[in-house]
């Protein structure tokens, strides 16, 4: 199972596929799924310039029906990359081992992981369930044509997921140290205060914006959100940038701009608190313009957690933390399809210059995930 997983991993991480991806990985994937008994079907969507948040994604979505009536998992993941930088070893889109260690953009975020799905659903017999696959090219970047629009193509043609696992590189110090069952929100907020420009000599005849956004952000920068919950850590508003733009020093500048990041948990939406901060800064006399990335999710702890960590103590001898930490992912997107778990490989290396995966953990994970995707199939009868 290693060296057709590693095969694999290989194979995809030789497609270059910066983000917004589109082409030859799509191609190499498509290759190792349809000789199994997977429909697949490509689309791509947006029509934007290239550097634009409407930039061209291309989408997977593959299929193996199982029995009439059988349970339906899926297998989620992406297969975009984050540039790879300068200062590698060796080139990042050509794969290369060195000791136990598999390098390449991807490697790690998180093309092995795809490749261990699919060894993991041909080791899974047809008469199993349904499988399918759900991959996108865009999670590394903006995210508006890529899961989300798999999930509209998913409503359209009636395919409706029992459960699904997104292979995030989630483990931390070893593999199987960690899974994700939630994730917090996520809203980026821009603050403009407009005023007039003069000199500094004559203030009277201005209007400087800047203590105006100075009193905005301390005041936001005083908030405590909360303490946090039993699953989630507190919710924490950073300011992320202050800009003016004034190189004159004899000047008052006619505006101010800001941005704060907040990470939020299920105590909070998007909306309550792009409107709470939307009335801080008003208060100032600001504006605010918020951007909902995502909001919180909670898989709450059950039959589906159960099987996951059941499945990683097997083959790992550990049982996994189950936890709400770390960034967004499109776990966000898909927990309003069905319920969904991250699992996936160490990720130490990830999005760092010679990125790299432990070549033994790549036939684990495939052990692991068709372990997770037979006892998914499996959950309804076993609880019947």
């Amino acid at each position: 199972m290693m060296d057709d997983t590693l095969s694999l991993a290989k194979r995809l991480i030789a497609a270059p596929s910066i983000t917004p991806a589109t082409g030859a990985v799509f191609d190499a994937l498509q290759a190792m799924l349809e000789p199994h008994g997977f429909a697949v079907h490509r689309f791509i969507r947006g029509a934007g310039a290239a550097g634009s948040d409407e930039a061209p994604v291309e989408n997977l979505f593959a299929i193996r029906q199982g029995p009439k009536g059988s349970r339906h998992f899926a297998f989620a993941g992406h297969l975009d990359v984050v540039p790879p930088g300068e200062g590698w070893t060796s080139d990042p889109f050509e794969p290369q081992e060195r000791g136990e260690l598999l390098h390449g953009r991807g490697a790690v975020d998180m093309k092995s992981a795809i490749a261990a799905m699919v060894t993991a659903a041909v080791a899974v017999p047809q008469e199993a369930g349904t499988i399918s696959f759900i991959i996108t090219g865009d999670e590394e970047g903006p995210a508006l044509h890529g899961t989300r629009a798999l999930i509209d193509y998913m409503a359209e043609h009636g395919h409706q997921p029992d459960l699904c696992l997104v292979g995030e590189p989630t483990s931390v110090h070893r593999l199987g140290d960690m899974a994700k069952i939630g994730r917090r929100g996520s809203v980026n907020i821009w603050i403009t205060v407009e005023g007039a420009q003069g000199h500094v000599a004559y203030p009277h005849l201005a209007d400087n914006p800047l203590p105006k956004l100075v009193a905005i952000l301390a005041e936001l920068d005083s908030l405590t959100l909360d303490t946090g919950t039993a699953w989630f850590q507190p919710s924490n508003l950073e300011i992320t940038d202050i800009s003016v733009g004034n190189r004159a020093t004899n000047v008052i500048p006619a505006r101010g701009e800001a941005r704060v990041s907040i990470r939020f948990n299920d105590l909070h939406t998007g909306k309550s608190l792009s409107d709470r901060v939307s009335a801080i800064a008003e208060k100032h006399g600001g504006k605010a313009r918020p951007v909902i990335s995502g909001e919180p999710f909670l898989t709450e702890p059950g039959a589906f957690s159960k099987l996951v960590s059941a499945a990683i103590e097997a083959e790992t001898g550990i049982a996994p933390e189950l936890s709400t930490s770390g960034g967004t992912s499109d776990a966000r997107f898909l927990r309003a399809v069905c319920p969904v778990i991250e699992f996936g490989l160490c990720n130490a290396t990830m999005h760092k210059r010679d990125e790299a995966v432990a070549i033994p953990d790549l036939a684990v994970l495939a052990r692991i995930y068709a372990r997770i995707a037979r006892a998914g199939l499996a959950l309804e009868e076993a609880e019947g």
